[in-house]
């Protein structure tokens, strides 16, 4: 019989057509959904042993064979051994944390990550005893400061919600493993098709599926990739025992959405670098923040770490006298726009612009916005696929307006 599986040596677009399941005794081209909460047993003995040993199909807060699919598809990706799904990005933080972390523990954090991720660190784990210190996204020294006796994990998010701040992956990881912690990066703006953090020395990659893996804003989704003793031995009995289950119909809209992950981040890098580009050459605006840009403090590092790309997802800034004035010139710049989406998600077909310091930062401090950076003038727009100077002219609707 001829061996049918897949060749070793695949690229990322190749893999993110073919991973899968085994196809079932139908022959489906197209990777099946499994809508069933159980699974009928063969005999009472192997019910028992499936259900002792967590092999097999018994009931899909355990396991599905579409939610499967997608983990081996993530993971074939990213270059991991193995990847656990979780019903969103913030989902899959918590089962990190959960796995990984108990009371007295200490972990190191940057303070340009996403607004919900710095709630759950500073807020919510610290009333189970987790302690966080939060550095500098870029300073690599400040990091190696940070680490203390009982620092356990290193968490970054590269480029970070909304500045597109990058850092250095390769040089975390030296300071995770000369501490004896783990180093956690969340990869949703990267995407396995810029950047494999496990290839800088990552040992664990979190994905947000409700961005770019699916890419038309469709359903929620969250996935941690790494080595099968994180995953099978710290992560599965959580998602077991806790329930942050992605759903399969979730699973397959998201197994769907990774076959045009390539062609669509590509080509929403280029057309966000030339928005960024026009961006910097308009008066109205005072700094543009894209790692594709030569003015970007990172750019360097971005390219050799982003496969030569700078990502989908550009800021901006308004200036203005007061942080007054400056909210005032961002609401007026996305109010008026006719074409562009006013929602806070990302990595969609759409081009989505948002406020971040009324949004997705919005909960924070304006201590802890202005430690990162954000601004009432900063305007975010995650670029889409539509034709670039369409967008370029729902802009200039606003800019070219301001008082």
């Amino acid at each position: 019989m001829t061996d049918r599986s897949l060749p070793a040596g695949l690229r990322p677009e190749t893999l993110a057509v073919r991973t899968a399941i085994e196809r079932s005794q139908y022959g489906e081209n197209s990777e099946a959904l499994y809508l069933t909460t159980g699974f009928v047993q063969p005999d009472s003995e192997t019910s028992a042993q499936r259900f002792s040993s967590g092999e097999g199909y018994t009931y899909s807060r355990t396991s599905n064979p579409t939610v499967t699919s997608f983990e081996q598809r993530l993971a074939a990706m990213e270059g991991t051994e193995a990847a656990i799904a979780a019903a969103s990005g913030m989902g899959a933080i918590l089962l990190m944390i959960m796995g990984l972390l108990r009371a007295g523990d200490h972990v190191v954090l940057s303070r340009s990550m996403f607004g919900s991720t710095l709630n759950l660190f500073a807020k919510e784990f610290g009333k189970f005893g987790v302690e966080t210190t939060f550095c500098s996204q870029t300073d690599v020294d400040e990091w190696r400061a940070a680490v203390r006796p009982n620092t356990k994990l290193l968490f970054a998010e590269t480029p970070t919600n909304p500045l597109t701040e990058v850092c250095d992956i390769a040089a975390l990881a030296d300071i995770a493993r000369a501490a004896g912690a783990l180093l956690a990066v969340d990869n949703a703006f990267a995407t396995p098709i810029l950047q494999k953090p496990t290839q800088l020395g990552a040992d664990i990659v979190m994905h947000s599926g409700t961005k770019y893996l699916d890419g038309q804003g469709r359903v929620m989704a969250g996935a941690l990739c790494a080595s099968h003793e994180l995953i099978t031995g710290k992560f599965a009995p959580i998602v077991r025992t806790a329930g942050m289950v992605l759903s399969p119909f979730n699973a397959w809209v998201v197994l769907k959405g990774l076959e045009t992950l390539g062609i669509r981040v590509k080509a929403q890098c280029e057309s966000t670098l030339a928005i960024a580009r026009w961006l910097e050459a308009q008066p109205q605006v005072a700094r543009v923040y894209y790692p594709g840009l030569p003015s970007h403090p990172q750019h360097e590092l971005a390219m050799r770490q982003q496969n030569g790309l700078g990502g989908g997802v550009l800021s901006f800034q308004l200036a203005g006298d007061t942080p007054e004035a400056a909210r005032a010139k961002a609401f007026h710049v996305i109010d008026s726009c006719r074409l562009l989406s006013i929602a806070t998600n990302l990595g969609d077909t759409k081009t989505i612009i948002s406020h971040p310091a009324s949004t997705s930062h919005g909960r924070l401090s304006e201590e802890q916005r202005q430690a990162a950076g954000i601004t009432q003038g900063t305007i975010r727009v995650a670029v889409g696929l539509e034709h670039i100077e369409d967008i370029q002219d729902d802009l200039l609707r606003g800019l070219t307006t301001l008082s």
